[in-house]
């Protein structure tokens, strides 16, 4: 891996991944976490990657990251951060990881009742994330700590530096995460659903605070979720997974009002209305095994277009019409003009 290059222009992607595998050995068989996946992230974009529970979201984050257990995991294809040249991330030593991460790439984890050391203080932790990736003493790093506090909108930093974890609140343990993760000032936040254990309200305040800091870095960051409303509130570009690929992908925009895949079709007619009363909108059916995944398009039991041709063999992504935007199915033109869970010609 080459030293820091530095001098990108804006136009330049930041991170490419092509073809990522990420398969996991457990007692019941090999799971496919991730099947295939290849996308790029521009400098100071915003990617989000939604899906339901399974789908590989995480499981990407981390391979990324380099936090896959390899005693179980299994990783292949290329991840390129091009600040560091063209060498795959996947190739490199966990010596060289600690040297990527949190100093160029940071993340933040789902739970932040679980992420932190409940017998360290608060200020401990996050003077250690300083120190680990500066050259700042140790007085200098608690006077960043503060600010970092202060910055991500805790009150009376310099007080709340000496609480542990079980004193802060589940807001303020992400904002504190938050802070973790900003400590180096990476170039790319993967935030891996910082918002799934909270309330509302709250959400919208950590979701509001991601954006304001990105803003203000000039950071690029991939947001992962499985609330679409909050992917397409926030994200300049969407991935939507399934079963361990990605199913479409496309500016925002065009998500939400073309959708050229039945699965994201259905995620956005699960989302709540305006005045809508009565019950919800839910997709028939469960996520597949990924143990044992169903041949051709792994969406083929839920779907309400699926036709023989879906069962034998899987579509590659493929160009929907927009610039940017593909999709994995073979009657991806007429997505938009099927009614809910109405099949035409279904397997």
């Amino acid at each position: 891996m080459t030293a820091l290059a530095g001098g990108q222009s804006a136009g330049e992607p930041l991170l490419t991944v092509e073809d990522l595998h990420t398969y996991l050995a457990t007692g019941q068989g090999v799971v496919r976490a991730v099947d295939g996946v290849s996308f790029t992230l521009g400098q100071a974009e915003v990617l989000g990657i939604v899906g339901e529970s399974g789908c590989g979201k995480t499981v990407t984050c981390r391979t990324i990251m380099g936090l896959t257990p390899r005693r179980i995991a299994y990783s292949s294809g290329r991840v390129i951060y091009h600040p560091w040249g063209e060498g795959n991330i996947l190739d490199l030593s966990e010596r060289e990881l600690q040297k990527l991460r949190g100093t160029h790439l940071a993340m933040i984890f789902q739970d932040p009742m679980t992420a932190l050391n409940p017998v360290r203080s608060i200020g401990d932790q996050l003077a250690e994330a300083v120190t680990a990736h500066t050259r700042l003493p140790r007085a200098q790093a608690r006077d960043r700590a503060v600010d970092l506090l202060t910055r991500v909108g805790i009150p009376a930093p310099e007080r709340r530096m000496r609480d542990y974890p079980f004193q802060f609140s589940g807001g303020m343990l992400q904002r504190a995460l938050i802070a973790i993760a900003l400590a180096s000032s990476p170039r790319l936040l993967l935030a891996d659903e910082p918002t799934t254990s909270l309330d509302v309200i709250i959400q919208d305040q950590i979701l509001s605070l991601l954006l304001e800091l990105q803003r203000d870095t000039g950071m690029s960051m991939i947001l992962v979720s499985h609330d679409l409303a909050v992917i397409t509130e926030v994200c300049d570009r969407v991935i939507v997974m399934y079963g361990g690929q990605i199913v479409e992908e496309g500016d925002t925009a065009t998500i939400i009002t073309a959708p050229s895949h039945p699965y994201t079709k259905a995620l956005l007619e699960a989302l709540p209305q305006g005045g809508h009363r009565g019950p919800l909108r839910s997709i028939p059916g469960a996520p597949p095994s990924l143990i044992d995944a169903p041949a051709g398009c792994r969406f083929v039991p839920r779907c309400p277009l699926a036709m023989h041709e879906c069962t034998g063999w899987t579509t590659e992504l493929v160009e929907t019409g927009g610039p940017g935007h593909r999709a994995r199915c073979w009657r991806h033109h007429e997505v938009g003009r099927a009614t809910a869970w109405q099949a035409s010609d279904s397997a």
